[in-house]
């Protein structure tokens, strides 16, 4: 306390002249209203800058909750697009949650090949998520694979890179089917086979899933044509797709939950 009175009484006078100077300033920015206003732009200019550098750095430490919402919302959201497609009722999309026919869930890509014949993935869910075997995968750009294996806390996917894939797809604008299948030449593209030669083609036409399987609904968008050709047998195309997805670049994907699966399987198999 002595340290403080010392040190006012050695400044006494250049204490003395803040005070004035303050009051000096205060007065005269209460009678001029130039002043007034130059003082408020002045302080809302610093005190704003402050609280949008304090804003920015939380908005930095949220970004991965923000994520989260967002791959929540996209979720709900692709779950009302399919499902509506399935069933065109209100009261039907406004309780996807409860009896929807394609349920979709989030997980992380934490391994991707794309380079060999027999590509596969890697995502961070597994049994304890309710994800099985032939759950079919997706991007927010279109077609990925299909879960092959699972344990209790990952699952690979079969992808669409993979010599072994083999999925039903369609012309969009025609409703003509074939089958998806893969070269090993190209991540960039795939093939699509078995599509009769008397079906209307052009480049840049947009291939989506048919929902003829039990894994997607109709509708996910695959990509487009790039080039086509007769088979050997010149009954049906062999149809090049540029692929919506970039194969090389996968991180957030859904998974499409067919409800109805474990019932078809079961009917099939009898």
């Amino acid at each position: 306390m002595q340290q403080i009175v010392n040190f006012i009484i050695r400044n006494k006078t250049f204490l003395l002249f803040l005070l004035l100077f303050s009051i000096s300033i205060l007065f005269t920015v209460q009678s001029h209203s130039y002043h007034k206003s130059k003082f408020i732009d002045s302080a809302n200019f610093l005190t704003g800058g402050v609280y949008n550098s304090i804003n920015n750095i939380s908005e930095y430490f949220a970004l991965k909750s923000q994520n989260e919402i967002l791959t929540k919302e996209n979720n709900r959201l692709k779950s009302v697009l399919y499902n509506s497609q399935t069933k065109q009722n209100t009261s039907y999309i406004d309780s996807i949650t409860f009896n929807a026919l394609y349920k979709f869930s989030t997980a992380q890509v934490i391994k991707n090949s794309y380079n060999t014949t027999n590509n596969v993935l890697l995502v961070n869910k597994g049994i304890k998520d309710s994800i099985k075997q032939d759950f079919g995968v997706i991007t927010d750009k279109g077609i990925l694979g299909i879960i092959d294996q699972t344990s209790k806390n990952y699952a690979t996917v079969l992808s669409v890179l993979n010599s072994k894939s083999n999925i039903s797809a369609q012309l969009k604008k025609t409703n003509h089917l074939g089958s998806l299948t893969w070269d090993a030449k190209s991540p960039e593209y795939t093939q699509l086979i078995d599509i009769p030669k008397n079906a209307p083609l052009a480049v840049g036409d947009t291939i989506i899933t048919s929902g003829r399987s039990s894994i997607f609904p109709k509708g996910v968008l695959i990509g487009t044509i790039n080039d086509f050709k007769l088979d050997p047998s010149e009954n049906s195309y062999i149809i090049n797709i540029k692929l919506f997805n970039d194969m090389t670049n996968i991180e957030h994907v859904y998974i499409i939950e067919n409800v109805n699966l474990p019932e078809i399987k079961k009917l099939l198999n009898e």
